[in-house]
């Protein structure tokens, strides 16, 4: 017999059609997967820091791609008898010293700058995440010696070793053009740029190779070097991702602040930097602050930019970043 229930613990159950538990747990078995890339777009989605450095960077690519359609003015083209003048129709921004158009130079100047963040970031991703995926997967020896280069390097301050190796090139090609000059601040920078990246990739691959997948591609008669590439990097490399981002914009004013100190992009190719540190004495004496404003301005909007950019990229592929 049922035991008796006493008063105040009766238990109330609902019929099996009122608990619908079955369309609660049921699980489309058909359906693929969801991948990590897929995921992490539907949080970028719902992320309005995303959004907004999209629309600035989409700004700032209509501007490299096509500055006429914000100017019909050219940035070489200098009158002395503007020196300094202030706003007028087609130029909203006045001019500079030498009598040139201060918003044209800012306009064309995106692309010097811009290209020198774009070309030093996939310089230092490559480098740094081929390096960091060997140490971490193969061990041993060949961990410790690509671990302990990546030490020397790592102790060598950036800018410092950039200025040197520019004032060795700059005595050597002192007219580069613009390819040149690009190219040659692109080499300071990445050479001394990578050790960075390969720690965090040779961090991210060590905790990757331990997961049940890689093992079952292992069982599966799958190579090492397959299971590197197919593998472990793709799912590694989200890290990596995050850290070029972030990293794209201290590259642009790494070169903006070697071009302040007239070591980096040569002074015939226009560019923020080449800008700012002609305006520099402008400051000091208080007088046409513009001049300096402007460029100054539109690096500061492009750096947020990609910090912004970089930021909602972490939110999106950490889980842990998701869960808070």
């Amino acid at each position: 017999m049922p035991k008796p229930t006493l008063p105040g613990q009766e238990r109330y159950v609902a019929p099996i059609d009122e608990t619908p538990l079955a369309a609660v747990d049921s699980v489309q078995v058909d359906e693929a997967p969801a991948s990590q890339w897929k995921e992490a777009w539907k949080q970028l989605r719902k992320n309005p820091m995303f959004w907004v450095s999209s629309v600035l960077l989409t700004i700032l690519t209509i501007i490299i791609i096509a500055p006429g359609l914000f100017t019909n003015a050219d940035p070489r083209f200098c009158e002395l008898s503007n020196s300094l003048g202030p706003a007028e129709a087609g130029h909203p921004f006045g001019f500079d010293k030498q009598g040139c158009d201060v918003w044209a130079r800012t306009l064309y100047g995106a692309r010097a700058s811009v290209a020198v963040g774009v070309l030093t970031t996939l310089v230092v991703a490559l480098l740094g995440g081929l390096t960091g995926a060997l140490a971490g997967f193969k061990g041993g020896l060949s961990d410790t010696f690509i671990s302990r280069v990546s030490d020397i390097f790592f102790a060598i301050p950036l800018l410092l070793a950039a200025i040197v190796c520019l004032s060795a090139v700059n005595n050597w090609f002192p007219d580069r053009g613009f390819w040149g000059g690009v190219l040659a601040v692109v080499a300071a920078l990445g050479l001394f740029g990578w050790p960075q990246i390969t720690r965090i990739m040779r961090g991210s691959v060590l905790e990757v190779k331990n997961y049940e997948f890689v093992d079952a591609a292992r069982a599966i008669g799958a190579s090492n070097q397959r299971n590197l590439w197919r593998h472990i990097v793709p799912n590694a490399i989200s890290p990596v991702i995050v850290t070029s981002t972030v990293s794209l914009g201290i590259f642009i004013v790494a070169e903006a602040t070697l071009s302040f100190l007239g070591l980096g992009l040569p002074f015939s190719v226009v560019s923020w930097g080449n800008d700012i540190s002609s305006a520099q004495e402008l400051v000091r004496s208080g007088t046409s602050l513009n001049v300096m404003f402007v460029p100054v301005t539109a690096l500061v909007l492009t750096v947020l930019s990609f910090i912004l950019l970089g930021d909602s990229v972490r939110d999106a592929l950490d889980p842990k970043a998701r869960k808070r």
